[in-house]
């Protein structure tokens, strides 16, 4: 049977010693491994940027000694690439982070949403930042609107929950996903802090990975529901979720 998987995160590459230089944190590791291929099919996707050369560079050369076929799929100004084609020829599809809302809008404008859906369905591997990861979800906070976060509902909802990203490292992000369940925008929201991501197994949550492992009191993962008139966070820690 054919698993259904997305990395949904906050993070995926983590600095070299070098400046502006990085390089695939646990996250991303892990979508390699789980592909079982000798050499994985690594497709960037980073429309939410508006293609952005300079991210597209240092996206490629994170890669560089992972033993993967790296490429991309870009929109601006015309689709590079067959949009269908490639993206169900990849072993994992990796999106960027910038506008969801541009990004949702573009999709939808190309075709990129209904290839991703036939790609899920068939076992591509799907992942990504920021955007990346909110685009998966029923929608949650953006600003991609501006500097007062607004709410999206609109994303392309493969997975059944809403989605809080940079909880830890902007302060809008906790009090606004926090009121998206009290007033039942969204039943369930899942967040994620800098540098943590949650695999999804067939809709189902079963693993917070931390790109840069520490202290228990480190970076997490959260689950936000409304229980008896009231919103309760559950921390997430790292390892396996418990059912």
């Amino acid at each position: 049977m054919t698993v259904r998987r997305i990395m949904a995160t906050s993070g995926g590459f983590i600095a070299r010693d070098r400046w502006d230089v990085s390089k695939p944190g646990a996250t991303v590791r892990r979508m390699l491994e789980l592909t079982k291929k000798e050499r994985p099919r690594v497709c960037f996707i980073l429309t939410a940027s508006g293609d952005n050369a300079g991210y597209l560079a240092r996206s490629y050369e994170a890669m560089t000694d992972m033993g993967c076929d790296v490429t991309h799929l870009q929109l601006f100004t015309q689709p590079n690439v067959p949009v269908r084609e490639h993206i169900l020829k990849s072993d994992v599809i990796w999106v960027g982070g910038g506008s969801v809302a541009n990004l949702l809008a573009l999709w939808q404008l190309h075709g990129v949403d209904i290839a991703l859906r036939e790609a899920y369905e068939s076992g591509v591997i799907l992942g990504g930042v920021s955007a990346g990861s909110l685009c998966w979800h029923q929608g949650g906070p953006t600003d991609s609107f501006g500097p007062e976060l607004q709410t999206v509902t609109n994303a392309l909802a493969f997975l059944p929950f809403g989605n809080a990203v940079h909880i830890d490292s902007e302060a809008q992000r906790r009090p606004l996903a926090h009121e998206l369940i009290m007033n039942e925008t969204f039943k369930t929201i899942y967040g994620t802090d800098d540098g943590v991501g949650i695999l999804y197994e067939n809709e189902v949550p079963v693993e917070v990975i931390t790109d840069k492992p520490g202290s228990t009191d480190g970076p997490a993962a959260y689950l936000i529901k409304k229980v008896n008139g009231e919103v309760v966070e559950t921390r997430l820690e790292s390892g396996p979720i418990n059912a």
